[in-house]
C-alpha cells in the first residue's frame, strides 16, 4: 500500500540512530511528544517504523538534533521537482520545506508554572471574534448596567452582549487584512499558532504557506532588516530555503497568510518603524493573506486596510472544553470535578472567562484537587500573573510610560481607585473620574511634577498601562471603565482595608449584601482579623439594640434554647430557634435557613428536635395530616394535653368532604388552641406579630449574623479567645 506524500516513516538504520540519539538525551516519550506538539501515540508510531506526518516526522529528527533525510526511508523512483512549473507546485513544495519549523515553532505551548509543554493541538480550544470593539461603542453607564447584576452572573459577561460572536478562523477567511484586538491573555498568539498549525497541515487556507513572525524578535533583529528580508532570512535558517526569488513569488502572487503577533511587544523606540515597515509590506503585497495580534488600548495607529476585530472572552462551553482537554491525559475524572467545582463558586468561575486565569486555575486544581480555601490568595496570584508573571515568563519588557509607579505602586493606586468607587457604588466609572484618581496618587509621589497639564498627560497614560499592559482595568465604552473582573474590583478594595479608620467603613456596610465579599476576603488578607471580627459584631448587635420588642424576642430564644438538651453548640440552637420563628413571619421557605446553624454545628441535625415536627406541623396549618408522632420522649402533662386536642379532630371514617366542612367551622380555633398548648408546653409556636419595618431589620440581623459566621469559618487568622467571644455571644440581646 501506497504512503501518502504527507508521510514519511523512519528506515532501518534510521531508526537506530533515532533511538541513540533519544536515549542521550534522557527524555521520555511524553516530554518529546510535547515538545514537538504532537500525542504520545505519534512519538510511539515513529519508534515503531509506523508512517507519521511529514512535517511532525521532521519536527522529530529536529528535536533528536538529526537531519530528517537521514532517518527517514524514501520511496524507490521518488523524486521532488527542483523548479515547479505551477505556483501550486511552488505553493506544495514551500509547504513541505516550511513544515517541520513551523510545527516546532507554532505546535506546542508552555506558559506560568508549567513544568513541560502541551501541543497545541491537545489543548486549544476554539476562540469567538467580537466583531465591533466593546471599547469603542458609545454607550452610557446606564445602558452598561442593564446587563449588570454585582449579584447575580455574569457579572461582566458584557462582551457577550454588545456584539455577535463569530468563530475565530471565519473570522480569517473573511478578511484578508485583519487586526486582532484582546486583553492580556485573552488568546491572541495561542490563536495565531493555530492558524498557522492549520494551514500547515492543509486543514485551512490550504493553497497559501504560514509565515509567522513574532513582532518582538523582528524588532531586535541586528541589523534592522526590512520585514522582506527578515523572512527571507527565516526561510534561509529554519527551511533551507535560499532562493528569495522564491519567496517573493509566492507573495507576488498572493499566496501566504502573513502572521504578525504580538505588536504591543515591540519597544517604544522601534515603533515606528515596525509600523511603517508592516504599513509598507501589507500594501505591496496586497493579495496575500495578513492577521497582527495587539492588546487593546496598546497602539493608537491604525492600518487603513485592516478590519479591527476583539477576542470573545470564553463562555461556559469553551470553559468545560478546555479544561476536559486539559486534564484528558492526567486524570479525566479531575476534569468533571473542576467544572463542577467551577459551576458552584461563580466568583473563580468569573476569572475562568480568561483563557490564561483559566490556565492558573487548571494549574492550582492538579496540584490539589480543589481551589486554596483563602479566596484572596488565589485572587492575589491572578493579579500576579497580569502584573509581572505573563510578561515575566516570555522576557517581554515593557516600556515603562511613568518610572515612579513601581509594581507595587501600582497595586496600591488600584486599591485606591477600587475602594472609592466601590464605595459610592460605581462599578462603571467615567474617564475623567479615573484619571482625577490617578493624578491625586502619582502628584505625591517623589519628585512627581504638579503641574496640572503634565498631572493630567501622566494620569492618561498610567490609565492606558495599566488597561494595556495588565489589562486590570478595561474600557467597557468609550470614555467608560471598569475592573476587567468585578472579583479584582472586590479584591482591590479588601486590599485597601487595613486600618482601624477603613475598618469602622467597611462595618458600616454589614447589612448590605454588595459588600459581603470584600468583608470575606479582607479578613482573609489580616495578619489577625480579631479587630475587625469585633467591630463586625459589635455593629450587628446595635442593629436591634434599640427596638425592645426584638430585643425581647431575642431574649426568648435564648432562653427556649437554654431549655432544650441537646450535644449542639449553644449558639446553634439559638440559630435554629432563631430562623424557626421566622419561617412564618418572613415567608420564607420551609427549609429557612438552618445555614447558619448548620455553620455553626457543622453537621446540624435537629429533625430529631420534637419542636420541629411540631413547627412543620403548624406550618401546614394542620389542615392535611397530624403526625405528633408519641414515640418521642415527651413529658407526660404535654401527651396528655396533645391527646385531648387530637381527639377533638373529627374520625377519619367520615370521609374527606366531612374533615373539609369541619375544619371551614373549627380549623382557626382548633389550630389556636393546639398553639396555646404548645406555647404553654414547650415555649414555642408564639405569633410575633412584627412589623413589616420589624421584619426587614430581623432578616437584615440574621444575613449579618450569618457572614460573621462564615468569616469565622473562612481561612482568617483569629485568636481562640475572640472566636469562643463571639460564639458565645451569638443571637443574643444586648446586655
Amino acid at each position: 500500500m501506497a504512503r501518502s506524500s504527507r508521510s514519511l516513516r523512519a528506515s532501518t538504520a534510521g531508526l537506530e540512530k533515532a533511538n541513540n540519539a533519544f536515549k542521550l538525551k534522557g527524555w521520555t516519550q511524553d516530554y518529546l511528544a510535547g515538545t514537538v506538539g504532537c500525542s504520545r501515540q505519534t512519538i510511539n508510531n515513529f519508534f515503531a517504523k509506523r508512517p507519521v506526518d511529514k512535517g511532525i516526522f521532521q519536527s522529530i529528527c529536529t528535536e533528536l538534533g538529526l537531519e530528517w533525510g537521514e532517518i527517514a526511508e524514501l520511496e524507490t523512483g521518488e523524486e521532488k521537482p527542483i523548479v515547479p512549473t505551477t505556483i501550486d507546485a511552488l505553493v506544495n513544495q514551500v509547504r513541505e520545506k516550511v513544515s517541520a519549523d513551523i510545527q516546532k515553532r507554532c505546535g506546542w505551548m508552555r506558559v506560568l508554572d508549567m513544568t513541560q509543554p502541551i501541543g497545541i493541538n491537545d489543548i486549544y480550544t476554539d476562540v469567538n471574534i467580537l466583531e465591533k470593539i466593546t471599547g469603542r461603542k458609545r454607550l452610557e453607564i446606564a445602558q452598561l448596567l442593564e446587563n449588570f447584576n454585582p449579584e447575580g452572573f455574569e457579572r461582566f459577561g458584557l462582551n457577550q452582549a454588545i456584539g455577535k460572536r463569530v468563530p475565530g478562523l471565519e473570522a480569517v477567511e473573511q478578511h484578508s487584512k485583519l487586526m486582532i484586538l484582546g486583553k492580556p491573555g485573552a488568546g491572541k498568539t495561542t490563536f495565531l499558532k493555530r492558524i498557522a498549525i492549520q494551514c500547515n497541515l492543509g486543514n485551512f487556507l490550504a493553497n497559501y504557506v504560514p509565515i509567522f513572525i513574532t513582532l518582538k524578535d523582528f524588532a531586535e533583529e541586528e541589523g534592522k532588516l526590512s520585514l522582506l528580508q527578515y523572512i527571507n532570512n527565516q526561510f534561509v535558517n529554519n527551511n533551507n530555503i535560499s532562493e528569495q526569488k522564491i519567496i517573493k513569488t509566492l507573495l507576488l502572487q498572493g499566496r501566504a497568510i502573513v502572521l504578525l503577533d504580538g505588536l504591543d511587544e515591540v519597544k517604544q523606540a522601534d515603533n515606528d518603524r515596525v509600523l511603517k515597515e508592516i504599513r509598507d509590506f501589507s500594501i505591496q503585497y496586497d493579495a496575500n493573506h495578513f492577521v497582527i495580534t495587539c492588546r487593546i488600548a496598546s497602539k493608537e495607529y491604525t492600518f487603513e486596510q485592516f478590519t479591527e476585530v476583539e477576542v470573545a472572552d470564553f463562555d461556559d462551553k469553551q470553559i468545560a472544553e478546555f479544561a476536559t482537554k486539559w486534564f484528558q491525559t492526567k486524570d479525566p475524572k479531575k476534569a468533571e470535578n473542576f467544572i463542577h467545582k467551577l459551576q458552584g463558586n461563580q466568583r473563580i468561575k468569573e476569572l475562568a472567562t480568561n483563557p490564561l486565569l483559566l490556565t492558573l486555575l487548571c494549574l492550582l486544581f492538579g496540584e490539589s484537587t480543589d481551589f486554596p480555601l483563602n479566596r484572596a490568595e488565589l485572587y492575589e496570584e491572578g493579579v500576579e500573573v497580569l502584573l509581572k508573571k505573563w510578561d515575566g515568563t516570555r522576557s517581554i519588557e515593557r516600556d515603562v510610560v511613568y518610572h515612579k509607579l513601581s509594581l507595587k505602586r501600582k497595586e496600591d493606586l488600584l486599591s485606591k481607585i477600587a475602594l472609592e468607587t466601590f464605595v459610592d457604588g460605581n462599578y462603571f466609572f467615567k474617564e475623567r473620574l479615573v484619571k482625577q484618581y490617578i493624578s491625586d496618587y502619582i502628584q505625591n509621589l517623589p519628585d512627581a511634577q504638579t503641574d496640572p497639564e503634565a498631572l493630567l498627560l501622566n494620569s492618561k497614560a498610567v490609565l492606558k498601562s495599566i488597561e494595556a499592559q495588565h489589562g486590570l482595568l478595561v474600557e467597557r465604552a468609550r470614555g467608560i471603565y471598569s475592573f476587567s473582573h468585578l472579583t479584582f474590583h472586590e479584591f482591590f478594595t479588601a486590599r485597601n482595608i487595613d486600618s482601624q479608620q477603613t475598618f469602622q467603613q467597611l462595618v458600616s456596610h454589614i447589612t448590605d449584601k454588595r459588600w459581603r465579599e470584600v468583608f470575606l476576603l479582607t479578613v482573609g488578607m489580616l495578619k489577625n482579623s480579631d479587630e475587625l471580627l469585633l467591630l463586625m459584631k459589635q455593629q450587628i448587635d446595635r442593629h436591634l439594640a434599640d427596638d425592645e420588642e426584638l430585643q425581647q424576642f431575642l431574649t426568648w430564644i435564648n432562653e427556649k434554647s437554654c431549655s432544650v438538651e441537646t450535644r449542639y453548640k449553644p449558639a446553634a440552637v439559638r440559630a435554629f430557634y432563631f430562623s424557626l420563628s421566622l419561617s412564618r413571619s418572613l415567608s420564607l421557605s420551609r427549609s429557612l435557613d438552618l445555614d447558619l446553624s448548620r455553620s455553626l454545628s457543622r453537621s446540624l441535625d435537629l429533625d430529631l428536635d420534637l419542636d420541629l415536627d411540631l413547627s412543620r406541623s403548624l406550618d401546614l396549618d394542620l389542615s392535611r395530616s397530624l403526625d405528633l408522632n408519641f414515640s418521642r420522649s415527651l413529658d407526660l402533662e404535654l401527651k396528655r394535653s396533645l391527646q385531648q386536642v387530637k381527639d377533638q379532630l373529627p374520625n377519619s371514617s367520615e370521609g374527606k368532604k366531612a374533615f373539609k366542612q369541619w375544619w371551614q367551622t373549627n380549623g382557626q380555633t382548633w389550630t389556636e388552641h393546639l398553639r396555646t398548648v404548645i406555647i404553654q408546653r414547650r415555649n414555642i409556636g408564639h405569633d410575633w406579630q412584627f412589623s413589616d419595618i420589624q421584619k426587614e431589620l430581623l432578616k437584615q440581623y440574621y444575613d449579618a449574623n450569618k457572614l460573621l459566621v462564615e468569616c469565622l469559618n473562612s481561612e482568617c487568622y483569629v485568636s481562640r479567645s475572640v472566636r469562643q467571644e463571639i460564639e458565645d455571644t451569638l443571637l443574643l440581646p444586648v446586655s
